[in-house]
This record gives C-alpha cells, sequence and structure tokens, in this order.
C-alpha cells in the first residue's frame, strides 16, 4: 500500500462463513485506494475465521484479521476494528452486504460535497437492495426490493430504515438528509466518530447488538454533524433481522433488541419529547410488554436488566447531554419528517461547521 489509507473497510463477524468471501471480494473490488480492511471476528463457531484467513487482498489494501475469544458483538466487535484502523473514513460493512466497486467513492464525494456547500457531514448512507426477490411474498415473481435508503423515526419511537421492503421503483431518488444511517453498509467520518465517542468507544458496548447505528445517529445529530443519503450509491444487502421473522430469532437478539428500544431513550428523550411522543410510544410499551409475557418470557430480563443498571445508565445520559451542540428541537422535528433536502450551493448548513478529513 503506497501512501496512508484513504478509507477504512471494517466488518464484524459472527458465524459468517456462508457469506463472508462474496463480502471480501466485493470490498477488494472497491474503487478507493488506498484502502485497509479489518475483520473482527466475534468468536465464531465455524469457519469464518478460516475464511477470512483465506482472502488475498490486491495492491493497495492493507488487511488485518482480528478474532476475539467472546462475542461483544457488532458494537463491540466495531469498536475493535475502529481502533485498529487509521483512515479519515469509514465504511462499516456486514459480512452479508455486496457494494459495488463505486460505491465507498460516491459517498465520499457526497460528503465532500456537501461539505464544501457549509454542512457538517458525520455520515454517508447509500441505496441498499435486497438479494434478488428477497422480501417477496410466497409464489411471486422475484422483484427488487429496497432495503435501507436511510433512517427515519416515528413518534412511537422506533427507527425505520425508509424503503424497507418496498418495490424498487425508483423512488428515493434524491440526495437527501435524513436522522441516521445503518450500520450495515455506512461511510463515516473519523472526525466525527471521535468527536462524539464517549470514554473512545464509538458505539455504546451496552448495546451489544441491534440499535446501536441508531443510538450513535442520536449523538452525531445531538453534536451538530449530519448524517446524509446518496442514492447513486448502491449496495446489495441479505437483511436477516426483520419484524416479522421476530419468533424465528435467537433469544440473544430479541433480548437485546427490547433491551435497547428502552436505553435508546433513556439516553436521549427528553422531557418536552416524552410529553408530545407519549401516547403513541405508550400503547406500543403496551404491546411489546403484552407479547414478552405471552410470547416471549425469556426477553423479561431485559427489564430486569434495565433496573439494575439504572443509576450507571442515568450517569452516562447526563454526560451524552452534557455534551448536546444543537437544541432539542433540532432533533425533534426528525420525528415528524423522513427526510431533508440538500443546502444549494453555498446555502447555510444544518449543523456546526467543522473540517472535513483530508
Amino acid at each position: 500500500m503506497t501512501g496512508p489509507p484513504r478509507l477504512a473497510v471494517c466488518i464484524v463477524t459472527h458465524d459468517e462463513e456462508r457469506d463472508l468471501p462474496a463480502c471480501l471480494a466485493a470490498v477488494a473490488a472497491l474503487e478507493t485506494r488506498p484502502l485497509e480492511v479489518v475483520v473482527v471476528d466475534c468468536a465464531s463457531r465455524d469457519g469464518t475465521v478460516r475464511a477470512a484467513a483465506a482472502f488475498a487482498p490486491p495492491a493497495g489494501v492493507r488487511f488485518e484479521l482480528a478474532p476475539l475469544a467472546e462475542n461483544r458483538g457488532f458494537a463491540g466487535g466495531m469498536n475493535e476494528a475502529l481502533a485498529r484502523s487509521t483512515a479519515p473514513w469509514v465504511l462499516t460493512l456486514n459480512a452479508d452486504a455486496r457494494p459495488a466497486p463505486d460505491y465507498a467513492e460516491r459517498l465520499i464525494a457526497r460528503a465532500e460535497e456537501s461539505g464544501r456547500r457549509g454542512l457538517a457531514v458525520g455520515a454517508v448512507t447509500g441505496r441498499l437492495v435486497r438479494f434478488g426477490g428477497q422480501g417477496t411474498a410466497g409464489g411471486a415473481a422475484p422483484r427488487r426490493r429496497l432495503d435501507a435508503c436511510g433512517m427515519r423515526l416515528l413518534p412511537t419511537w422506533r427507527h425505520l430504515d425508509r424503503g424497507s421492503g418496498e418495490e424498487d421503483r425508483g423512488q428515493l431518488a434524491r440526495p437527501e438528509r435524513v436522522f441516521g444511517a445503518t450500520g450495515a453498509a455506512s461511510l463515516f467520518a473519523r472526525r466525527a466518530l471521535e468527536d462524539t465517542a464517549l470514554d473512545g468507544e464509538v458505539f455504546d458496548p451496552r448495546f451489544h447488538t441491534f440499535r446501536e447505528d441508531a443510538e450513535l445517529a442520536f449523538r452525531l445529530r445531538e453534536r451538530g454533524w449530519e448524517v446524509l443519503y446518496e442514492p447513486a450509491a448502491r449496495c446489495e444487502h441479505r437483511r436477516t433481522n426483520l419484524p416479522g421473522r421476530r419468533a424465528a430469532m435467537p433469544p440473544e437478539v430479541n433480548y437485546h433488541s427490547l433491551k435497547n428500544r428502552y436505553l435508546l431513550r433513556l439516553y436521549h428523550q427528553s422531557r418536552p419529547n416524552l410529553l408530545w411522543t407519549l401516547p403513541f410510544a405508550l400503547w406500543r410499551d403496551l404491546l411489546a410488554l403484552g407479547y414478552v409475557l405471552l410470547r416471549e418470557r425469556g426477553s423479561l430480563a431485559a427489564y430486569r436488566w434495565l433496573w439494575a443498571n439504572r443509576k450507571e445508565l442515568l450517569a452516562r445520559r447526563r454526560r451524552i447531554q452534557a455534551r448536546r451542540t444543537v437544541p432539542r428541537r433540532a432533533i425533534d422535528r426528525w420525528f415528524l419528517r423522513s427526510g431533508l433536502p440538500l443546502p444549494a450551493e453555498g446555502g447555510a448548513g444544518g449543523g456546526v461547521p467543522r473540517p472535513l478529513p483530508n
């Protein structure tokens, strides 16, 4: 590799032997150079580590494999990958994602152009589509489906991937500002990650798995960083965790999903937001509790964990809120909007301008 890396691709794996070889092949085809690739394996029980070790990086690519003795989840594994990389741009990638060769270049170009327009760009995500006909009804002819076109918030405090499961008809075709970006395949400015980190941790390890990208989106926005959507950047993604498949998901995943929905609100919900979203969120909370009592009693441990750790979690909330640099209304507007237009050339940005990485 000649010169310092421009982009770091960070991949966290756990039993990903089936998907990892094709993912690494797609990474090797990325146009961005110099490039560093870090794979952190979270105690896989299959041949994931062997598959990663067999990867032969092409010229201009530095590769590192870091097998861990324990499963730290996406959050802990990604923190390890970030610590082992140095590039100013970071592409977080799931093993079941296949970015197009120009994916990272298009995301970087969007970030740099928007930076010149006055935006403090912390992250950019692309147009993720599902493999083949994944997500179609039984017996229907395969149709291309969207997977994620940025993240949006609902007054119920759900965070959803825009366009998820919809037939790809060319909708969501304009670059926009969005609330957040999925960790499955999004670009982050390292300066933004370092600015929002607490105790050197970019992702909160208490989340382990699920919703950790939404929590990071809150911290980015609370510090004035923008998140953008670039539809010209395309990536395939074979999504596994879908709401309709909850009954088939491993108990540990469902436990973290339930725990993290409350953890997210504990960190980031303001009192005014609590009051106006209560009618929406309370109904959803009651439905979740009823479901857990009747169908998923193993997840009751999530409520016990939240109560047992309440003092530590409240202390972390105070630290997060003390670092806020934007008014609460700048966050609350995202509960009512799917996206916002980018500023015109020379227009004012929506955050606190910060220098972009070189």
